[in-house]
């Protein structure tokens, strides 16, 4: 791929296990975005669910497919996602972190990379390896790892993190199915317009949002987004879709950065 057709960049807020065995508006949005990428040769999903001291490349040919959710139907756990791995690609991702990870195959592939893109790519005919993201670094970090992912554009590799700018289960409100807190909806407008506007500098430090502290109690599904942006550089396009908030404490806000 030339300098002009590299592969674009995703981050998708994946919500809820159950999208895998929904159809709704999110997974609309998840299987339009597939129409507007070009066929990958792989893809690299960087999964808010694969949270590790240091950083793991999966490289198995058939990675297992994770199911690490709890007190869902058992037609969730019945859905097979049995995707290849690349042992290739996973290498040379290996080579481009230049000692920062290392082969990790304890894992496999969990729910944040498997429940989206069995809505993306059905027929799960295109390899797929994670790579997981060090609990014990700081934002800047994630987002320096992530640009030295950028090669794999320019390989048709699709970079994909997986996670939600807003992650706060423990204020999760049942009976705000399709609203959000105004700290969701704060933090989520902050971020989004930082985007928009390639402020790094404002995601990196996003505390600098005085809705933050209520956004996540950890980090995890935040990062994902830091490794998207990092991937993208700077000189990017924004598409932003699935913008809406869930359960209160949930963004699905998604971006495809061109």
């Amino acid at each position: 791929m030339d300098e002009m057709k590299k592969m674009p960049v995703l981050f998708v807020g994946h919500g809820s296990p159950m999208n895998a065995i929904e159809n709704n508006r999110f997974t609309k949005g998840w299987e339009e975005a597939a129409q507007k990428i070009p066929r990958p040769k792989a893809i690299l999903s960087v999964s808010a669910h694969w949270f590790t001291p240091g950083t793991g490349v999966c490289t198995e040919e058939k990675p297992r497919q994770i199911y690490d959710m709890y007190g869902f139907p058992k037609e969730l756990y019945d859905l097979k996602y049995e995707a290849e791995g690349s042992a290739e690609y996973a290498m040379e991702t290996l080579t481009l972190l230049e000692g920062e990870a290392a082969a990790d195959n304890r894992w496999g592939m969990d729910h944040g990379t498997w429940a989206v893109l069995c809505k993306m790519y059905p027929q799960a005919d295109i390899p797929v390896f994670q790579l997981s993201i060090n609990s014990a670094r700081n934002p800047l970090y994630h987002y320096e790892l992530g640009s030295k992912l950028a090669p794999l554009r320019e390989q048709g590799i699709l970079i994909m993190g997986s996670g939600n700018v807003v992650h706060h289960l423990g204020k999760v409100n049942w009976e705000m199915e399709e609203q959000g807190y105004p700290f969701a909806e704060e933090f989520d407008s902050y971020i989004k317009e930082c985007v928009k506007k390639k402020d790094m500098d404002g995601i990196i430090n996003y505390r600098k949002s005085r809705a933050a502290v209520e956004a996540f109690p950890t980090p995890e599904h935040f990062y994902p987004l830091l490794y998207a942006l990092g991937a993208a550089g700077g000189d990017y396009e924004a598409e932003v879709f699935n913008e809406a908030y869930v359960l209160g404490a949930l963004s699905m806000t998604s971006y495809l950065l061109h």
